[in-house]
């Protein structure tokens, strides 16, 4: 069996926690590690108060399962934490990988809700065992990252460029290749991740710091002051960007600053972007922006535009897009010099968040785009999910855990989950059946209950019917993987195709989760049956 290497190093039989071992040998120790047993893998409530969730993760648990097996070294040190298993135990382990083990999970990126699996695992029951805090690992921080990103497009707008700024604000290097990766799968343009870039072939973008510009204090620091335009031909710049300067009265700006942008001109003509707070952003940084702006045209290169890292955005923006049309208008010069910045991009960064967004578009702005870091990056409003494990079935015999709170309580047995949609593509609800149900078919209606109360049902037809969990796993992969890109745009169609009421920030409209008729039943006849009797005296 060829062996998938998870893309974390740290990601290996070991990265457990140590009751997983301890019920381990506690299987084995009473002879039941071999059972054949059904974990299922879920969430009891979507984050950041929304109704909507999606998963992400589910390539590197599949990477985690091909390659589960214990080294020799881990086994050694397993040794002092259980000091008085047997021998035989440790044998056991040794030998032990997911080759008589069978995944089901849905597609990374799907739109997932509250109850329903997102991965089932059948196998012996002690390897299922083991496989549990890794699996609960990889699927809740990759989830709520995907769902964060996803909430940080909805709130931007489908044609803002978002990029992720989240390095160095991320929890580790390992949270921080995480987060780009699964941000991008959410709907960012992009990443300063250069790492993230090379392992996962996603957009690297980035610019300049206030370092850079601060480096520079006058022109005589500047030891080039030529630039070669695209044809190969030497051209002065430097005194281009000083006639320009002269002829718009910007002469009172920082020359420090202005030094600089020249100087990042000339190393990057087809990507000047500049970041303009470092001095005063509307007095000095937009000018000298212009100037060099103006200059790259002249020779025969675009610009980009500008970054704001501070102040009012909302206001700056808008005065900044006043000062790129004023001066575009004064300087039209058809069939010249096509002077126009008018269009150029306005970036903006400066703690973004998604309830930063909003307020900007309350407030109206002429932002292009956002280079946003810590509160996405770190999952400020929530950090974790809440994915739970659970044992669901053994020998045949279908398991629940019961809780006098009915949120905790898990639905018995394996299950399939459908996704039954509409004739305008939307969803309508997702339905779990009993994976000896008939499937749900097209055009025929099928009894939707709400699991826990009886009087919360509704006949669904469904125009279309969609098996939400598919084999991936069974002895080797089932499936290959798809490029991050095509998972994106996987996440962007299925937001185009759910109804905007689930989606929005406010007050959003709960996502119906139901059972089959047949699946109510086994329920609530496990719950009667496992269920103490209580005495009065």
């Amino acid at each position: 069996m060829k062996k998938l290497k998870p893309t974390n190093p740290l990601v290996n039989a070991s990265h457990t926690d140590l009751y997983q071992l301890t019920m381990a040998y506690g299987y084995w120790k009473a002879g039941r590690h071999e059972e054949p047993a059904v974990f299922e893998l879920f969430f009891r409530k979507n984050p950041f108060g929304g109704e909507f969730t999606f998963a992400g993760g589910q390539e590197e648990c599949i990477r985690y399962i091909s390659d589960f097996h214990f080294t020799k070294e881990q086994i050694g040190y397993i040794k002092t934490l259980l000091p008085n298993a047997e021998p035989e135990f440790f044998k056991w382990l040794a030998k032990i990988d997911c080759s008589q083990v069978k995944v089901y999970a849905v597609k990374e990126g799907t739109m997932v809700f509250p109850r329903e699996p997102l991965m089932r695992i059948e196998g012996p029951l002690a390897i299922g065992q083991l496989l549990e805090t890794t699996l609960l690992n990889l699927n809740n921080f990759a989830s709520l990252m995907v769902t964060n990103a996803v909430r940080h497009r909805l709130a931007a707008g489908p044609d803002k460029l978002l990029l992720e700024f989240a390095l160095r604000r991320a929890q580790g290097p390992d949270g921080a290749i995480s987060v780009s990766r699964y941000s991008y799968m959410g709907g960012f343009d992009g990443t300063s991740n250069v790492q993230a870039g090379e392992l996962f072939g996603i957009p690297v973008q980035g610019t300049m710091a206030h370092a850079f510009i601060q480096s520079f204090s006058d022109f005589t620091e500047l030891k080039n002051r030529g630039l070669l335009d695209p044809n190969g031909k030497k051209r002065d710049f430097f005194n281009l960007v000083m006639e320009i300067r002269k002829s718009l009265g910007y002469e009172k700006t920082n020359d420090g600053e202005l030094a600089a942008f020249i100087a990042y001109a000339q190393a990057f003509p087809k990507k000047f972007l500049a970041l303009v707070d470092t001095y005063n952003t509307l007095k000095s940084g937009v000018p000298n922006f212009i100037c060099v702006a103006m200059a790259l045209l002249n020779i025969g290169y675009k610009p980009v535009g500008v970054r704001i890292d501070s102040g009012d955005l909302a206001y700056l923006s808008k005065e900044i897009r006043k000062m790129l049309i004023e001066v575009s208008e004064k300087y039209k010069n058809p069939g010249i010099v096509p002077y126009d910045l008018s269009m150029q991009k306005i970036m903006a960064s400066n703690d973004i968040n998604e309830s930063v967004l909003k307020e900007l578009n309350l407030q109206g702005h002429s932002i292009d785009g956002y280079g946003i870091g810590t509160y996405l990056g770190t999952c400020w409003v929530q950090p974790a999910l809440g994915c739970v494990y659970k044992l669901v079935e053994i020998k045949g015999k279908p398991r629940i855990k019961l809780s006098e709170d009915a949120g905790k309580i898990t639905i018995p047995g394996k299950k399939e989950v459908w996704r039954l949609i509409g004739g305008d593509n939307k969803p309508l609800c997702d339905l779990l059946t009993r994976t000896n149900e008939r499937r749900p078919q097209i055009g025929q209606k099928v009894l939707a209950k709400h699991p826990f109360t009886e009087t919360k049902s509704v006949f669904v037809a469904p125009s279309k019917v969609t098996q939400l969990l598919n084999c991936v796993w069974d002895r080797k992969l089932r499936i290959s993987f798809p490029p991050i890109s095509e998972t994106r745009q996987y996440v962007m169609d299925q937001l185009k195709n759910t109804r905007e009421d689930h989606l929005r920030a406010a007050n959003p409209t709960k996502y119906k989760v139901s059972v089959s008729q047949n699946l109510y039943g086994f329920l609530h006849e496990l719950i009667k049956k496992e269920s103490p009797i209580a005495e009065i005296s």
